[in-house]
């Protein structure tokens, strides 16, 4: 290959096996950010896939993606032409921001209705789902503060909010093994009532985020984020309805068990970027 070809535009496709959700996405987004080489990105989340279009050789791409331990690896890299690369239309770029800013607002908003709520019903299911609409929020948050930002600075707020996630869901999950052991009573009203209310603010998250479903990969991963968390919504109803029916706390502390460990992989996953 001539000095030439090295040097001009490909289009390369990576294998990406543990990015699954828009947390990977935005980990990648963060890590290729200031690499100037790089002229675009296009994710595909359920063949665990991503496209690069960038100058000069694949390997300087692969040596951002190998560090953040999502077993990323070079499939086929090829030549294009300049003609080839398409540029962002602004207009659409504020409407999915717009978008975007109204995800933020929800998820942060039934972080604290949610966390409140939980606290009042001794639920950790509903205080591990509140974490779980933070984590959302964060992942939109830090997306949303770094736009036309420096890389040291979205770097900056993705740790923060890593550490803050990573101490709210050993918060969670200190709080289920405190309450197996001394006992609590949740209240599986509450837990059934605020679940439907969450659940409701996720079908509409979704049906916002459906609208620009065909933007490209980041909406779509949001709306695989948010159609996880209608699944989570479910598992605190159907822990309410347990908790009612058998009179045991043994399911609030199950769900809440698994919810915080989800979020505290997510949080350790935002952490490993270097």
């Amino acid at each position: 290959m001539s000095q030439e070809e090295k040097d001009g535009i490909h289009r390369s496709l990576f294998a990406v096996p543990q990015m699954d959700c828009p947390s990977e996405e935005n980990l990648i987004r963060m890590a290729l950010d200031d690499l100037g080489e790089v002229l675009s990105l296009d994710f595909d989340l359920s063949a665990r896939r991503l496209t690069v279009v960038h100058r000069g050789e694949a390997a300087v791409v692969l040596c951002r993606l190998e560090p953040l331990g999502l077993g990323a690896e070079l499939l086929a890299s090829e030549g294009v032409a300049e003609t080839e690369v398409v540029a962002k239309d602004p207009a659409e770029d504020a409407a999915e921001a717009k978008v975007l800013k109204t995800l933020l607002a929800i998820n942060g908003g039934m972080f604290v209705v949610e966390m409140a709520i939980g606290l009042a019903a001794q639920s950790t299911g509903l205080i591990a789902d509140s974490l779980d609409m933070f984590a959302d929020a964060a992942v939109y948050g830090v997306a949303l503060y770094a736009v036309g930002g420096a890389a040291r600075l979205k770097m900056r707020a993705a740790r923060f909010a890593g550490w803050l996630q990573l101490a709210l869901a050993l918060g969670a999950l200190t709080e289920v093994v405190r309450r197996f052991i001394y006992g609590s009573e949740p209240v599986s009203a509450l837990m059934m009532g605020m679940g439907l209310v969450a659940l409701a603010a996720n079908v509409y998250a979704l049906m916002l985020i459906t609208r620009k479903r065909d933007r490209g990969a980041h909406m779509q991963a949001s709306y695989i984020f948010s159609a996880n968390d209608v699944i989570a919504n479910l598992g605190v109803i159907v822990a309410g309805g347990l908790v009612a029916f058998s009179g045991s706390r043994l399911p609030d502390l199950i769900v809440g068990t698994v919810i915080g460990l989800i979020v505290l992989h997510g949080a350790r996953r935002i952490l490993r970027l270097k």
